[in-house]
């Protein structure tokens, strides 16, 4: 936490010493309207992140239940941790630097940077430099979500999309499904895991299909909602 506030701060100064700005630039103040369209956002991601373990209890048979050790405070926990780390990348990615830099170099070039920042970051917090096919993997994919989270911020003029977004899908796979650094959240998978051969248009379903939903429903939103937003 104590990270954040160091991040606010220094984005409070950023602003001050290059904009005259306040961080009101970020579209922080809490309206009904940018507060429920982010709302609709993040069940949106939720949905589609959720969609890949159902696809994967269908096709692959596996099998998931409550964890046993589920409790209030776990809850508590799991989401404090996620908006812990949603927000720390937000302020980075989609934040003062992202504002500052659609004014300098034009919203264009803004967002080509900061999508490409945000999967090269990837790199070093999934630990997998010098694992080359993973690094293409991880670039391109966090890269992509990267652009449609900066997107979102020019479309709305507010850092609330991309946080729900972001908040939407992490909460869901790290901590819904226990599948994220923190360890066992909601529902965790029984072992043992069943071993099932599935052909390849089936894979690419429970791979892909989540992902390419999230990304089209929310781009499909973001335009809606947005339609006066120049």
């Amino acid at each position: 936490m104590i990270g954040i506030l160091v991040q606010v701060f220094i984005s409070f100064l950023l602003l001050y010493f290059f904009d005259q700005g306040k961080l009101e630039v970020l579209g922080i103040y809490p309206s009904k309207k940018r507060m429920g369209n982010a709302f609709v956002i993040l069940l949106v991601s939720m949905i589609a992140c959720s969609l890949g373990f159902i696809l994967r209890i269908v096709f692959a048979k596996e099998t998931w239940g409550i964890n046993t050790l589920f409790s209030f405070k776990l809850l508590i926990d799991g989401i404090w941790w996620n908006i812990k780390s949603v927000l720390f990348e937000e302020l980075i990615f989609r934040g003062v630097l992202l504002f500052l830099m659609i004014k300098w170099i034009g919203k264009y070039y803004a967002l080509l940077i900061s999508s490409i920042a945000f999967g090269v970051y990837h790199w070093f917090s999934f630990e997998i430099l010098g694992n080359y096919t993973m690094m293409l993997q991880v670039f391109l994919l966090t890269g992509v979500v990267g652009f449609l989270y900066a997107w979102g911020f020019v479309k709305s003029q507010s850092i609330y999309p991309a946080i729900a977004m972001h908040f939407g899908w992490n909460f869901t796979q790290d901590f819904l499904f226990s599948s994220g650094p923190i360890g066992k959240g909601l529902w965790v998978q029984l072992l043992p895991s069943p071993q099932i051969t599935v052909g390849y248009f089936v894979y690419f379903l429970i791979v892909f299909a989540p992902i390419l939903l999230f990304l089209l429903i929310n781009a499909t939103l973001l335009h809606l909602f947005n339609k006066k937003v120049h």
